[in-house]
């Protein structure tokens, strides 16, 4: 229980005005298309050179969290996500608010967010030296079993045909192909200089997303039909706190997947969001109902992505080993003062890692207060006729590709591939698994490549990936990953989706 004895550092009033400052000013860089959590963090290291090293780790941590969750702003009402770790809430959260219920849709993504991301710092707390053991038992084999089930969801997320959701990770994984091989340092696909240096994530993200919404409404013209203001109805918060308590399931497993997934080194808060909704999906009573405005989507997703930050920390915390990019970009800030993470890091400077966690902690409950507060204001937005809300969304898709590398090569990028997925809704296919074919790709090759060298000069290929309790688990759950949806559409639909193709 020592955290407790420098809890009150965290209500000085230097701490406490950065943390409320990085908390409101996350929920903004997180609700704005292309400034992910790691970019907001990157920013704001600068601003850290003169605090104290409690203080500026207060700052990061504050921001981190609070843009994980603010991205499910533009998530829900633009359908575009504010950080990758958001993909999974603007599949039912963009839905929802088409339907007039996009302040619910908010309010229960904050709640979520709050419960999951509470939970994910208490275990930081209570279990970082169980937690960080038991993250470095995962290897390069463990690494490409975890991509492979990454592949397996690919089949049934988004996409009522399970061919077509595989082909469109398919494209993802191909996309990620793009640019030079980090293992040989070969060109691979290059068939432009903007894509020399790979495909990016946030362009290609806000391209899949956006840039086809905008086409469809520019598409239909200026009929009055267009110009209807949404009818967006206020939610009070009280019957959204009572829709999340009939939601335990979804919640339970939003939190818990993140958490789990959070731990592992490199893997990152999108992974989390996705195979939480995935799983929320196959073990709903109703899965016909995700995808068209499932409350369950958004609360699993909104979940996972804020329960997998507090165990992400514990690697880093007590081995130096980043367990996501924004953990990566922390090590940064922490060594920037002087401060090396390790076993005795909490016997060499209590002070500071008890009072970074502890406004960790007091930083959930900020963000859940201010975003239900902006909620309400926020799901006006809604009411912007369609033309307007087209405009200001492309604005937004350009301004988020460029501030990237501030290069006019990802917005090229951006508009082909958004162009180019306008088509592909046309005959079915679904944009949330090429994006998560892309974030997979590098995963599974970087880890494949590394494993086979491995395995070569030791155990053999076969003996490396086939062998341990830990690679059959994974194993094991993706081959019932695949079952699972087969079975279902076997017995209730008749096909596996390939007479829809």
């Amino acid at each position: 229980m020592e955290f407790l004895y420098y809890f009150d550092e965290v209500f000085e009033p230097i701490a406490l005005m950065l943390l409320i400052g990085g908390t409101i000013g996350g929920l903004i860089l997180g609700a704005t298309p292309g400034l992910s959590p790691t970019m907001a963090v990157a920013l704001l290291i600068p601003f850290t050179f003169h605090l104290e090293p409690a203080q500026g780790l207060i700052l990061l941590g504050a921001a981190y969290t609070s843009t994980v969750a603010g991205g499910a702003v533009s998530a829900i009402l633009l359908r575009i996500p504010g950080a990758p770790a958001n993909i999974a809430t603007a599949i039912d959260g963009y839905e929802m608010a088409r339907r007039g219920r996009g302040a619910l849709a908010l309010q229960l993504s904050f709640l979520s967010s709050a419960v999951g991301g509470v939970i994910g710092v208490l275990l930081l707390i209570f279990l970082t030296p169980v937690l960080a053991r038991w993250a470095l038992a995962f290897g390069p084999s463990h690494l490409f079993w975890l991509a492979i089930l990454g592949v397996t969801i690919i089949g049934t997320l988004g996409s009522g045909s399970i061919v077509k959701g595989l082909l469109s990770g398919c494209i993802g994984f191909w996309l990620s192909t793009i640019g030079f091989d980090d293992i040989l340092g070969v060109q691979r696909f290059v068939f432009h200089p903007v894509v020399s240096g790979g495909v990016n994530i946030i362009p290609a993200l806000i391209g899949l997303f956006a840039i086809p919404q905008v086409i469809t409404i520019f598409a239909k013209g200026r009929g009055r039909t267009d110009l209807e203001v949404a009818r967006v109805a206020s939610h009070p918060i009280g019957a959204a706190i009572g829709e999340l308590s009939q939601r335990p399931r979804a919640l339970a497993i939003g939190t818990v997947t993140g958490a789990i997934i959070g731990l592992i080194p490199g893997v990152g808060g999108q992974i989390a969001g996705l195979v939480a909704y995935d799983q929320t999906k196959k073990f709903s009573r109703n899965p016909e109902s995700f995808g068209k405005g499932e409350p369950d989507g958004v609360i699993a997703a909104e979940a996972a992505n804020n329960a997998m930050v507090g165990p992400s920390l514990a690697p880093l915390l007590t081995l130096s080993i980043p367990g996501s990019p924004t953990a990566a970009v922390l090590l940064g800030g922490l060594l920037i003062h002087g401060i090396f993470p390790g076993s005795d890091l909490f016997e060499r400077h209590p002070e500071v890692a008890w009072t970074f966690i502890n406004s960790m902690l007091l930083g959930q409950i900020l963000m859940l207060v201010f975003g239900l507060y902006i909620a309400g204001a926020a799901a006006r937005v809604a009411q912007a006729p369609q033309q307007v809300m087209a405009a200001i969304v492309l604005a937004l898709a350009v301004f988020g590709a460029y501030s990237v590398q501030h290069s006019m090569g990802d917005v090229y990028v951006m508009a082909f591939l958004g162009v180019a997925m306008y088509f592909l809704e046309r005959f079915g296919y679904s944009a949330a698994p090429i994006v998560l074919g892309l974030i997979l790709g590098p995963i599974a090759e970087a880890n494949f490549v590394q494993g086979a060298m491995i395995a070569n000069a030791s155990v053999g290929l076969a003996n490396y990936f086939f062998s341990g309790w830990l690679n059959l688990t994974l194993i094991a759950i993706v081959l019932l990953s695949i079952m699972f949806p087969l079975v279902r559409q076997l017995r209730f639909g008749g096909t596996v989706g390939a007479a829809k193709i």
